[in-house]
């Protein structure tokens, strides 16, 4: 097991077993961030869900206000004038036949992808490359758009936004920005993301859906949420 250095343990002794509320934790992790670059922070989340069971998953999309960060690289598929759209509102890489035989070889540069519903049908055979990465689209996650939409959804997607999904061990993992930015910034980008979670529960939960939650920058220490601080941050008008 990899040993921590010096400044992990002073800092990891300072957050120690208190489960803070939203702007505590991100304050502290703001003062014990240590790294010579822009740490992504990021809140993970243990649910009471069983990802075995389809009307326990949850998967939703929360709009960040600040963004996450970093550059988000956007890939389209359409034909056309749609294409044509694509390129004019932005996008990075519009699909064709030479980027779908990438993908097929296991190229995915990109963090999300957006089609029209006329492409569905052309792409469903890149689901096995691009399911597994969360990188296909899907109109529960408003990927799949229609033409005059496209432009929308692209600027969206610059802008940065939350894909708040569970792993094999009913946890979600969210970025929420990075470092450098504001306290106010991560706290508004994080009451988007808990905000999101709280509305829209999944159906066969019975009972409360967040057990656990914890905030972490990159090389940083876990630093512990408190449920309910964070319930009232997303009540909050």
């Amino acid at each position: 097991m990899a040993k921590h250095g010096r400044k992990y343990r002073e800092g990891a002794e300072k957050a120690g077993e208190k489960a803070r509320s939203p702007r505590d934790a991100i304050e502290l992790a703001k003062e014990i961030s240590y790294a010579k670059f822009d740490e992504a922070v990021e809140v993970h989340l243990l649910t009471s869900a069983d990802p075995r069971h389809s009307d326990q998953q949850i998967r939703e999309v929360a709009p960040l206000p600040h963004g996450t960060g970093k550059p988000v690289r956007v890939m389209v598929f359409a034909d056309g004038e749609a294409a044509s759209e694509a390129q004019k509102a932005g996008s990075d890489y519009v699909a064709d036949p030479e980027i779908i035989s990438r993908i097929e070889g296991g190229w995915s540069d990109f963090d999300i992808s957006i089609a029209t519903p006329d492409q569905m049908r052309k792409i469903g055979r890149l689901g096995r490359y691009l399911g597994r990465k969360g990188l296909m689209p899907n109109p529960r996650t408003g990927t799949v758009v229609q033409v005059g939409d496209l432009a929308r959804a692209i600027h969206s997607a610059k802008m940065g936004r939350a894909e708040i999904r569970m792993d094999r061990t009913a946890i979600i993992h969210t970025r929420i920005g990075a470092i450098s930015f504001e306290v106010d910034q991560l706290l508004e980008n994080l009451k988007s993301v808990i905000s999101t979670i709280v509305r829209a529960p999944p159906s066969g939960i019975k009972g409360q859906f967040l057990k656990t939650a914890t905030l972490a920058t990159t090389m940083g220490p876990g630093i512990k949420l408190d449920i309910g601080g964070l319930q009232a941050l997303a009540s909050e008008e």
